[in-house]
């Protein structure tokens, strides 16, 4: 299943909201005079300023919402760790999976041997889950309960069997500096590769709305000195080519 990702919401106006919000810090007016005098111009420009400075708490007044699919559970797992966050996830708990999806590491798929073992051990996974449901629904009920509240209670205990491989969806809430330093870690070719995917598309669909507020946005190396010292890729021109193409894309 391929990766989708969709920008549902976000605050309206993001830019003109974070230079409102900047300004205020410096002014003696108030709010309204501040948003009557603010121009597609002077907001680009002061905002423009203020990234380059690195003032970044204005920018948390902005926010952005995903909705995900067709992301495996190994990467939520990552996900989550970006903790000032806002996270819904398909619960395993509730959703009985007939037929699960799953996500195959390229490098998997590309070697026949590697890729037959794999499909062999999602088949496997799905036949005990199965196997799982029925033993404990039949057990469930034999004690005493519904159908219904045993088929349920059931799944929790059978979703144990599933792997990381196994394909879910999420939406996803971040502020705007929360989601700069999401791209600062998760677009670095150091991140494994479907969370580092997932954090290009993000940046793709952001930057369509708010090309200002993310246009420094990517690995870290993009501002200067490679942060991740001696496990550095060695390669900063060729990313620092590949995240200036996004921007002039958007």
């Amino acid at each position: 299943m391929s990766l989708k990702v969709n920008l549902i919401e976000h605050t309206p106006n993001p830019e003109k909201v974070i230079a409102s919000a900047a300004k205020l810090c410096y002014s003696a007016v108030g709010v309204d005079e501040i948003l009557n005098n603010l121009e597609e111009g002077s907001t680009e420009k002061f905002l423009n300023m203020l990234m380059s400075y690195g003032h970044e708490s204005p920018i948390e007044h902005v926010s952005f919402t995903f909705a995900v699919e067709g992301v495996s559970r190994s990467l939520t797992h990552q996900l989550v760790r970006h903790r000032i966050a806002s996270y819904s996830q398909q619960s395993q708990r509730y959703v009985k999976l007939e037929q699960f999806e799953y996500i195959m590491p390229p490098e998997i798929e590309k070697d026949e041997k590697a890729k037959h073992i794999f499909e062999k051990a999602m088949e496997q996974s799905q036949k005990s889950y199965n196997e799982l449901v029925e033993i404990l629904k039949d057990k469930y009920i034999s004690e005493g309960l519904n159908a219904l509240n045993s088929e349920k209670k059931a799944i929790e205990d059978a979703r144990y069997v599933f792997p990381n491989a196994c394909e879910t969806k999420i939406i996803i809430t971040m502020n705007a500096r929360s989601l700069i330093n999401f791209f600062k870690h998760r677009c670095c070719s150091r991140a494994q590769w479907e969370i580092r995917q997932l954090a290009d598309e993000m940046l793709k669909q952001v930057k369509e709305v708010a090309p200002v507020l993310f246009k420094y946005s990517g690995p870290g190396c993009l501002k200067g000195v490679c942060p991740e010292g001696k496990m550095t890729c060695g390669k900063m021109n060729e990313i620092r080519a590949k995240y200036g193409q996004l921007l002039s894309n958007s």
